[in-house]
């Protein structure tokens, strides 16, 4: 990368930082959506209108308010818990958030959310008839998960889990905000220094660009390799 001032090794450790926060935010997004798929799947009405209520209110809210606020209101929260026990109980006791692990909670918490849709969808559009031939072949619950609900599923979720990566890989832009020195905060903190914002973030933008890129190549390649032996418009 160019020096860019002195800034260009920076903004490379801030572009893997970009890097590994989406995806531990994907991972757990993927988590959390099929959590959230089984339980308004599951028929229990506890289950249900849990999932229903977080999808709807994490849907329903900005990413931006949500990140400020699980950031800063946590570190509230935690702030009167620990005063709370030091009143009472006289433990002394202090927990500072992390502005990496709190921005991975909550783009995975956000994300999850459009996952638990996008693996419903893919769970209603597997055959019923063939579950009802595992079934009657003897397999368990769980073997019929694994052998034929989950290779079909994801066949039909991949499309939905590529586009919820690219929107999440953009979406850790965010994090900057709250501290994290990702490469869009080095970019404008460089910018404000040196006067010069389209030579900082001109950079950022083709890396971003280059993510997404190579991450619709590997999804293409994926969505091929679980279509194998598939008819086309199946």
């Amino acid at each position: 990368m160019l020096d860019l001032h002195g800034y260009g090794p920076s903004l490379m450790k801030g572009a893997l930082v970009t890097v590994e926060l989406a995806l531990l935010s994907l991972l757990l997004a993927v988590v959390l959506g099929l959590l959230g798929a089984s339980s308004k799947l599951s028929g229990n009405r506890l289950l249900v209108g849990g999932a229903t209520i977080y999808t709807t209110l994490i849907r329903g809210v900005p990413d931006l308010v949500m990140m400020l606020l699980f950031y800063y209101g946590g570190q509230v929260m935690v702030n009167m818990l620990s005063d709370y026990i030091y009143y009472e109980y006289d433990i002394d006791f202090f927990f500072q958030f992390d502005p990496f692990i709190a921005g991975v909670l909550t783009i995975g918490l956000i994300f999850g959310a459009y996952m638990s849709e996008t693996f419903r969808g893919a769970f209603m559009a597997v055959d019923s008839g063939q579950i009802e031939a595992g079934k009657a072949y003897g397999f368990s619950r769980w073997h019929t998960f694994r052998r034929i609900m989950l290779p079909q599923m994801l066949r039909h979720a991949l499309p939905g889990i590529g586009n919820n990566w690219q929107v999440l890989l953009k979406t850790t832009a965010l994090v900057s905000i709250i501290g994290l020195t990702d490469m869009v905060r080095v970019a404008e903190q460089a910018s404000k220094a040196e006067h010069a914002p389209f030579k900082f973030f001109i950079p950022v933008a083709l890396v971003y660009l280059a993510l997404t890129a190579i991450s619709e190549l590997f999804i293409k390649w994926l969505n091929a390799r679980v279509s194998v032996g598939v008819a086309k418009g199946d």
